[in-house]
């Protein structure tokens, strides 16, 4: 009888252990235009000035992001397909962005419209290289450690808030690769703030399952880079903003 309560025990763990690593978090992803654009030195005085006067009373751009996980893949993507203003007297069509990734085959597959066109990305993974902070912080009740790294294309620092409690690899936006579920994002000191809101833990296998039919043009890794590379290198040349055609 003691053997088999032990057992039980046991079998009971396991299965609350795997309830743990699955779920779906509600982030809201806020991106501040004013402070892009005062960060951009190949931008005149002029251009800033315009773009502050544009944005002075709609600074940030919000939207509502999900991320569905298991241990062994997630699915990140707008939560639908509009986004709505504040003040709800604006609504317009979310791009083209669907990041899938399969931390069991070590794969992964982007659908990212961009520069008037939808890319789909399908190549193996590689993990940012991450440097791990001794800093703390609760998010969405979940205690959070920091971690830093750095978009070398973007020229962004990335810093990083996972839950040590949720051992799972996934991430918001395109970044993953820490010892636990990221629940914040923050690019370069505020400029764009991806931030969870509710993390709830249940079964979404049928979320990670549906597949999204979206046609695009089918690239690997190196060629999607390529095609950042030179559209910030010719909008630096032309003294304009990359990041109206790509997101930041």
């Amino acid at each position: 009888m003691k053997k088999l309560l032990f057992f039980l025990l046991i079998f009971a763990g396991i299965q609350a252990r795997a309830q743990e690593l699955r779920g779906v978090v509600t982030y809201e992803y806020s991106q501040d235009w004013i402070k892009i654009a005062s960060r951009l030195p190949y931008l005149s005085l002029d251009q800033k000035e315009r773009i502050k006067s544009t944005y002075k009373n709609y600074t940030g751009s919000k939207s509502i992001m999900k991320l569905y996980f298991n241990a062994d893949q997630s699915l990140y993507s707008y939560e639908s397909d509009y986004t709505r203003s504040e003040d709800g007297r604006w609504s317009w069509r979310n791009s083209d962005y669907v990041i899938r990734r399969d931390f069991k085959q070590g794969t992964r597959t982007e659908i990212i419209e961009m520069l008037g066109k939808t890319f789909i990305v399908e190549d193996s993974l590689a993990e940012p290289k991450w440097k791990i902070l001794n800093q703390l912080k609760d998010i969405a009740g979940h205690v959070c450690m920091k971690a830093e790294t750095d978009d070398p294309i973007k020229s962004q620092k990335i810093t990083a808030w996972f839950a040590q409690d949720i051992p799972v690899s996934a991430g918001p936006e395109m970044y993953y690769g820490l010892p636990g579920l990221i629940l914040e994002l923050d690019i370069n000191d505020g400029d764009v703030v991806v931030t969870a809101t509710q993390v709830e833990l249940k079964d979404v296998s049928k979320e990670l399952a549906a597949v999204k039919k979206i046609k695009g043009k089918k690239i690997k890794a190196a060629e999607y880079d390529k095609l950042l590379t030179d559209h910030i290198k010719t909008a630096i040349k032309a003294q304009e903003n990359p990041y109206w055609t790509i997101r930041y």
